[in-house]
């Protein structure tokens, strides 16, 4: 993965949420996906919102760097995710007939499609669909980690915390907020997280260099994130 640095308007922006709230007290993992989920909305409550655990983030940090597939809900998580390919079965026309031949949603149909194309060891995304979450549990997929991070007043929040109840190693959120662009942001801040000699996935919190990306992309739905 090329290591490149950050744009100006990047830099600026974990300049000013730094001034704003503290998260050095968060291990490096989850300081380096909190800090580039508020990076990618603007929104500073994530730094109390987010769930999950480091050795959770620690497992899907070294399966990303190993090469494990990504398999998205949707497009737009898909396209949030620069770095690398993803698996996204969504628009698949055989999720609309396996959907209703089996009587289930197409995301339910998406995720059993992917499946069986990427088996257990996967890191699974998803920002849009609760239904997604919930076929996940069921199909019992052996996943590195579930980023679950559906938005909406509709089924969010049961699934993330159905997500967090399964045992499976997640990062989830606690509110209905979420969505495509902070689903991405999670993956992207594990994909460009380095871990320094001797580390597996860990790093002093003031040593993170946020923005191993190319010049100009940012995640899906985010736009010069840190304008005053």
């Amino acid at each position: 993965m090329t290591v490149r640095q950050p744009h100006p308007i990047e830099v600026r922006s974990y300049e000013i949420l730094r001034s704003r709230v503290d998260l050095s007290p968060m291990p490096p993992l989850w300081r380096a996906v909190a800090e580039r989920v508020i990076h990618a909305t603007a929104d500073l409550e994530y730094a109390v919102d987010l769930l999950t655990s480091e050795e959770h983030l620690r497992q899907g940090w070294a399966a990303l760097h190993g090469g494990a597939p990504i398999v998205t809900d949707e497009g737009m998580v898909a396209a949030g995710i620069t770095a690398r390919e993803t698996v996204c079965h969504a628009a698949d026309p055989a999720a609309a007939r396996m959907a209703r031949a089996a009587g289930i949603t197409r995301s339910a149909a998406a995720v059993r499609l992917a499946y069986s194309e990427v088996g257990p060891g996967a890191v699974w995304v998803v920002g849009s669909a609760p239904e997604a979450i919930f076929e996940i549990i069921e199909r019992r997929v052996t996943p590195a980690l579930v980023v679950g991070m559906p938005v909406g007043f509709v089924g969010a929040r049961e699934a993330k915390e159905a997500l967090r109840a399964s045992g499976l190693p997640q990062l989830s959120n606690v509110s209905e907020k979420g969505g495509s662009a902070v689903a991405a942001a999670a993956v992207n801040a594990l994909l460009y997280y380095e871990a320094g000699p001797g580390e597996t996935g860990r790093r002093e919190p003031g040593r993170y260099e946020p923005g191993h990306r190319e010049a100009g992309h940012h995640e899906a739905g985010h736009h010069e994130a840190g304008r005053p």
